[in-house]
């Protein structure tokens, strides 16, 4: 008997090195046909933009098509969704935006568990979110925000793209970590935020720079601040919310997902591929164009970097009493 069972352990342990090797030969000679790359939201936003442009230069490297397929919807769950359905043979990805992080905590019902049904292939970049301001707001720093709010509480309102967005809860914390009360003012998106901002109905907000860049450079609008931890490139001179609210830290991101079922093989050939398209210097150009900042990080460091923003944004959601639009 004892003999029969090592046989059939021995057996065992053959199988697992065969599949394994299979598993790695199926990776290495990775893709052989087209490769999907889901969209979570409408064409010519940001996350497309950045989509199409990596997957312009990954159609280059692996002589095979990135087809870019745009499903918008429920706070990008429909397009996330399709990753977490697909089959786990790495040809379906998802964009994984930030909003996929807050919907963890924001809604009562995901499609799909977050945690156990997705894997991080890499973090393609950070979005910082820059303190956008009226003109007319007499504060020009966040010391200055901060006493002007504590001196007139709930006299300062601040929009946002939509309740629950990272704009919004970005907010959220700073009041939290300041104990300054100011106004929400929710909206459809950026472009009605900005409209309201101009005229001076509301007074500032969190946002990416591009929507804004046009309106600052012609003094239309002004910046306070970066809510990146320390001070960015991409406006070296305005000095991060981190140096006035030690260890503030709020950023948008924008990173690719694939069925956790993906063999990691084939898992890590896709996160390598990707940073690899990613540090191109054609490629951080267009990002920096987009206000974006190249990461490019491994799957592992992605998967524990979604695992800690669920965390950070759960408490914020719960201190906010958030609530999905």
């Amino acid at each position: 008997m004892i003999s029969i069972l090592k046989s059939i352990s021995r057996a065992l342990l053959a199988l697992a090195a065969m599949l394994a090797l299979a598993t790695a030969v199926q990776a290495q000679n990775f893709p052989t046909r087209p490769v999907r790359l889901v969209v979570p939201f409408p064409a010519g936003g940001p996350t497309d933009l950045l989509a199409r442009t990596i997957g312009q230069k990954l159609t280059e490297t692996w002589n095979q098509t990135v087809v870019i397929e745009n499903k918008p919807g429920a706070a990008s769950m429909i397009g996330v969704d399709a990753a977490a359905k697909a089959d786990p043979d790495g040809y379906t990805l998802s964009m994984a935006p930030s909003a996929m992080v807050v919907n963890h905590s924001l809604y009562r019902k995901v499609p799909y568990d977050t945690l156990k049904d997705l894997a991080g292939v890499t973090q393609l970049v950070s979005a910082p979110l820059f303190l956008v301001a009226n003109p007319a707001l007499r504060a020009n720093n966040v010391t200055e925000l901060i006493a002007l709010v504590r001196a007139d509480p709930g006299k300062v309102s601040y929009a946002s793209p939509g309740s629950g967005t990272t704009a919004h809860l970005g907010m959220e914390l700073l009041k939290t970590r300041t104990g300054i009360n100011m106004v929400h003012v929710p909206y459809k998106g950026s472009q009605p935020a900005q409209i309201d901002l101009l005229s001076g109905r509301v007074q500032i907000m969190f946002d990416v720079l591009p929507t804004h860049l046009a309106h600052i450079k012609a003094g239309k609008l002004k910046v306070l601040a970066v809510g990146e931890s320390k001070r960015v490139d991409l406006l070296p001179e305005v000095p991060a919310v981190a140096e006035t609210v030690p260890g503030f830290d709020v950023s948008a991101f924008f990173g690719v997902v694939v069925s956790s079922a993906t063999p990691r093989s084939l898992i890590n050939k896709l996160g390598t591929d990707f940073a690899k398209a990613l540090n191109t210097p054609e490629v951080k150009g267009k990002l920096a164009g987009l206000g974006m900042i190249a990461v490019g990080s491994t799957p592992e460091q992605f998967d524990a970097f979604i695992r800690s923003e669920i965390v950070k944004w759960a408490e914020v959601v719960k201190a906010a009493g958030a609530k999905a639009d």
